[in-house]
């Protein structure tokens, strides 16, 4: 399965970096609740960093968000994450401090198919841009968000500690 690279050229990464910019002037209600801007901290280099991240549902404690890594293990902000759990998010006017959690496989796969239920043609169209062939059958979207190794994973970012188990 191939995935699409991320933005490298100045006008494609302006374009994916410009939500940003609108919540950094104090705009982010523009898009609700069905974006999120994510400050982690830089794996290596310690110093934050932001990006604003589509909500594929809402979490088990209020507050809390589901969001998909399009990139894979391999995007940069879910490295950080893993890495660095501690995170602010903000969700329209509403900002937290909280944690990142990575979802396990089978619960990827289960959210990122309910996901493409509640919203068909956003789906699609996100993973057309991701360079993603899906058929668009619910057994589609679980299969990726259930592939741990070339998949969309799900990370849970919530307000509280995630409870030891």
């Amino acid at each position: 399965m191939r995935t699409a690279a991320p933005a490298r050229h100045r006008l494609t990464r302006a374009l994916v970096r410009a939500p940003i910019l609108v919540y950094r002037c104090g705009l982010g209600w523009i898009f609700g609740r069905r974006l999120v801007l994510l400050t982690h901290v830089g794996r290596t280099t310690g110093r934050p960093r932001r990006v604003v991240l589509e909500v594929v549902g809402r979490g088990p404690v209020a507050g809390s968000y589901v969001v998909a890594s399009g990139y894979g293990r391999r995007a940069q902000w879910f490295r950080n994450v893993v890495a660095h759990p501690e995170v602010t998010y903000q969700v329209g006017r509403r900002r937290r401090d909280g944690w990142a959690y990575p979802l396990p496989s089978d619960e990827s796969g289960r959210l990122l198919a309910e996901y493409a239920v509640r919203r068909p043609r956003t789906a699609a169209a996100l993973m057309r841009m991701l360079d993603r062939n899906l058929d668009g059958s619910s057994a589609a979207y679980q299969r990726l968000g259930a592939d741990a190794e070339q998949g969309v994973p799900l990370v849970l970012l919530s307000p509280t500690p995630r409870p030891s188990t």
